[in-house]
């Protein structure tokens, strides 16, 4: 599996930290470990312009999802095939602010938003309130399954 993590955010984050959870959460969803994806971080003024150009909506936003292959969660006994997953971009000065209201560190945020961006790029959505129930579900299942599993790391 290939996950290429980029900061051009300008902000230092933990990429080790966003390696891990992405793989737990691949791993958890039984994505073949020959499927692809990267995470780009970028700074407001770059969310902003991909903001605009793909969802037709100002200002930055805190993450964004761009699916390739359109690749689904697989099973045990039938692991999604190999392929593209797509790109997460995240936005860590985004994620910053929005962490009084969430009352964690800006890490939290960064988990819960490449969670959610992962989800996207295997096909979930919110736009409905049984999807949000759904997706948002899995989230928390996945990031809860991450901590414990950092837990028995420490």
């Amino acid at each position: 599996m290939t996950i290429e993590i980029t900061n051009e955010s300008g902000v230092s984050v933990d990429e080790t930290v966003l390696l891990r959870l992405t793989e737990h959460n691949l791993a958890q969803l039984n994505v073949s470990p020959d499927a692809d994806l990267a995470i780009l971080l970028v700074d407001e003024g770059a969310m902003e312009s991909l903001h605009v150009q793909w969802m037709d909506e100002p200002g930055p936003t805190d993450v964004l999802s761009f699916p390739m292959d359109e690749l689904r969660p697989g099973t045990e006994d039938a692991p999604t095939p190999p392929g593209l997953l797509g790109d997460i971009v995240l936005c860590p000065q985004v994620a910053e602010a929005q962490t009084q209201a969430a009352r964690h560190t800006t890490l939290d945020e960064l988990i819960l938003l490449t969670t959610h961006g992962l989800l996207h790029l295997l096909g979930f959505d919110h736009a409905e309130p049984e999807e949000e129930r759904e997706m948002f579900g899995l989230q928390r299942e996945l990031i809860s399954a991450f901590h414990a599993s950092e837990r028995r790391r420490a």
